[in-house]
């Protein structure tokens, strides 16, 4: 099983201090982050997408979800992927 936890942010520039600051406080669960935007240098886009591949309980990744859409721009989805048996 793999938890996946997809973050969008409008306003980049204005959210990424926060957006920072709750994945580095949270950042024991962090396995693996990729994060995307468009633009180099003086020319950066506005939105960005952010995904990291999670470990812990249910509970805690939720609870990351839910801290990171407090930030104003910020949306995230918890995405659980996991083979039949």
């Amino acid at each position: 099983m793999k938890n996946v936890l997809l973050i969008l942010v409008d306003h980049r520039k204005d959210a990424a201090v926060n957006v920072q600051k709750t994945l580095t406080a949270w950042g024991c669960l962090i396995r693996t982050r990729l994060g995307l935007h468009q633009g180099v240098q003086d020319d950066c886009s506005e939105h960005g997408l952010i995904i990291c591949e999670l470990v812990g309980e249910k509970a805690q990744l939720l609870e990351l979800q839910r801290k990171l859409e407090l930030i104003k721009g910020v949306k995230a989805e918890l995405v659980t992927l996991k083979f039949d048996d």
